[in-house]
């Protein structure tokens, strides 16, 4: 009489088990880094949302035949103006409801604020100097990893 097998013997369960771990020992390290990454590229988006809300700014200003520093007015919001583009105080009503809940902000600064040196995760937006230049927008990621 044929006796059948029911379940795995104890030599196939530690093999399955040592590929499992070499397996992890090498994807684990692989996946490790992705963290410092993700904070990089929301404050690269970061970056781009706040050029994007200055060059909309600045297009609405002149279409608007707008002055120097009058202020226009973006999704119902007033937007202070400078040198026909946003002010520091004025540049993150200028931004989408909600774009900078995970940042500090103050004086143009947007530090991301779960980074290990949030001072350098960070983007910097400077007031346009005159109103034929833009404004200065650095993005500082040394600091996201």
């Amino acid at each position: 009489m044929k006796t059948m097998q029911k379940g795995f013997t104890l030599i196939e369960l530690v093999v399955v088990i040592t590929i499992l771990g070499i397996l992890a020992a090498f994807a684990i390290p692989r996946f490790a880094g992705l963290e410092g990454n993700a904070r990089a590229a929301v404050v690269e988006g970061l970056g781009g949302s706040v050029r994007a809300a200055a060059a909309l700014a600045h297009s609405l200003s002149l279409v608007g035949g707008k002055g120097v520093s009058d202020a226009v007015t973006m999704e119902g919001q007033s937007i202070a103006m400078t040198n026909y583009y946003p002010t520091l105080a004025s540049i993150e009503d200028a931004l989408a409801t909600g774009a900078t809940d995970d940042f500090d902000v103050s004086a143009g600064n947007f530090d991301y604020s779960s980074a290990p040196t949030p001072a350098s995760c960070r983007v910097a937006y400077q007031e346009a100097a005159s109103s034929t230049t833009a404004p200065t927008i650095t993005v500082t990621t040394t600091g996201c990893f």
